[in-house]
């Protein structure tokens, strides 16, 4: 391949998502498509919404493209694609008028399907120093999985710059590890697109954002993650550990915060704003501060363990262990899960 051949596609990758964003901010605009603040909101300014679909259609014109040109294998484009599009699509609709929740989450367990049958499942799982495959065990975990980091990334797009700025960094430290993992250094194109998308989107996004991604886009990070490093796992099985590091934050957050609300007897499906992350934009008066955290943490801190584990220096669980401690440390000292008044009696 012509070496400039990813800086091209990444340039490319990236403006057509800033434009397409700017399309998507008109047709907000002009439909009155817009994100209302409420009292569970993190924001105070009513701003269109929707504009992730703008990342969707980057990203599965890329892969397309990809596959013509045998960049990436048609399995991976027609799993990444098909799943895709269907969260998007049903993430879409819900933008425009409410979807029950009982037909979203089919729509996202036959997106989590599709993407499984044609990336072919789960691989077996590397732990302790020995290969572990799970058979259909495995695959309904894995099933679940996708579901899940579906729904998590949504539920972390509650403030300025965050999904996006979360899936750049993580894609990035993806390539970084891939470039020193025999077998995965022809692996970057699919991050490397997704983080170009974002990047272009998160132009509009940035605090403070004049376009939000709507459902329609977090969903579609999430699965697309979910989906790429099953991709990578199959090169090198060690890597799928590494993904679930990198994404840590958003993990961590999110099923600190669920499990600290359950134990509170919260309904786990209300609408709330008691994530960690909403929590440091409330002390901190402003969302930049805790977008720049989650990089930071991303770079400084979860590359590294992931590095770790790449580089057989620790095990996959173990490398997941000292990643997440320091998170579940932090996001409990900001009182994830729990209302504001006890976080303010408590301090």
């Amino acid at each position: 391949m012509n070496p400039l051949a990813p800086v091209v596609i990444f340039v490319v990758a990236m403006l057509a998502a800033w434009y397409l964003t700017g399309r998507m901010r008109r047709y907000a605009l002009a439909r009155r498509l817009l994100d209302v603040p409420n009292a569970r909101s993190s924001h105070s300014v009513a701003t269109p919404r929707g504009g992730g679909v703008a990342i969707v259609l980057t990203t599965l014109m890329a892969f397309l493209i990809a596959g013509l040109l045998r960049f990436l294998p048609w399995p991976t484009v027609l799993g990444l694609s098909g799943g895709g599009m269907l969260v998007a699509g049903i993430g879409f609709m819900d933008d425009h008028n409410h979807v029950a929740r009982r037909w979203r989450l089919l729509a996202h367990v036959a997106a989590a399907a599709w993407v499984l049958w044609f990336l072919g499942g789960l691989p077996p799982l590397v732990a302790v120093g020995a290969a572990f495959d799970l058979g259909w065990t495995g695959h309904a975990l894995a099933a679940l999985s996708l579901v899940w980091l579906v729904n998590l990334t949504n539920f972390m797009d509650g403030i300025d710059g965050i999904a996006a700025t979360e899936t750049i960094t993580v894609c990035a430290g993806a390539v970084c590890i891939y470039a020193v993992t025999p077998g995965a250094d022809d692996l970057w194109l699919a991050p490397s697109v997704l983080a170009a998308a974002c990047l272009g989107f998160l132009v509009w996004n940035w605090p403070p954002a004049r376009m939000f991604m709507g459902d329609a886009g977090s969903g579609f990070l999430g699965l697309m993650i979910g989906g790429i490093s099953l991709q990578a796992a199959w090169a090198a099985p060690t890597l799928l550990w590494c993904w679930v590091v990198l994404f840590g934050v958003f993990v961590v957050d999110t099923t600190t915060t669920l499990m600290h609300r359950a134990i509170l007897g919260a309904r786990l499906h209300d609408a709330h704003r008691t994530h960690a992350y909403q929590h440091a934009a409330q002390r901190w008066q402003a969302h930049a501060p805790v977008t720049w955290a989650v990089a930071a943490i991303n770079v400084l801190w979860l590359l590294p363990c992931a590095m770790l584990v790449a580089r057989g220096v620790v095990g996959g669980p173990a490398g997941v262990c000292l990643a997440y401690v320091p998170l579940v440390i932090l996001a409990t000292r900001l009182g994830a899960g729990r209302p504001e008044h006890i976080i303010r009696v408590h301090s």
